[in-house]
């Protein structure tokens, strides 16, 4: 005899481990810091970058313009002139991404920012939505 699929959806939903997972796919990453003396070096800044899928250098004139700062470019590294909390770059980080990479109508991170003449739009490639987005 065949079991009724409430039967069915009970002894899957006990097989289901206890533990909630995220809903969400997408996570802001977290910025990784060490002070340096009177520097900050950002040590995952190209790793945030790839993550949030932007240009490294539009994503560091955001948090250098945010923390009215400037960096050293004496390596490959980033390092940032003064000392910084990474609760003030990761809020920085946060406020980017709800600037600049999540959909205003879907909350999607599925965008890219495109330029048409001297604009630049956030196109979402999820839900086909266009906004502008000001210049950083």
């Amino acid at each position: 005899m065949a079991e009724s699929y409430e039967t069915l959806l009970a002894r899957a939903r006990a097989k289901l481990p206890e533990v909630a997972q995220a809903t969400e796919r997408f996570e802001v990453p977290k910025a990784q810091l060490q002070r340096a003396g009177l520097r900050t070096i950002f040590a995952n800044f190209d790793s945030v970058a790839q993550k949030l899928r932007r240009e490294p250098e539009h994503l560091l004139k955001y948090i250098l313009k945010q923390l009215a700062t400037s960096r050293e470019t004496r390596t490959e590294q980033v390092i940032l002139i003064g000392n910084f909390s990474e609760d003030q770059v990761n809020r920085k980080i946060q406020q980017y991404v709800e600037a600049y990479v999540l959909c205003k109508e879907c909350n999607r991170p599925d965008t890219k920012i495109e330029r048409e003449d001297r604009l630049e739009f956030l196109k979402c490639e999820a839900c086909g939505a266009k906004h502008p987005v000001a210049k950083v």
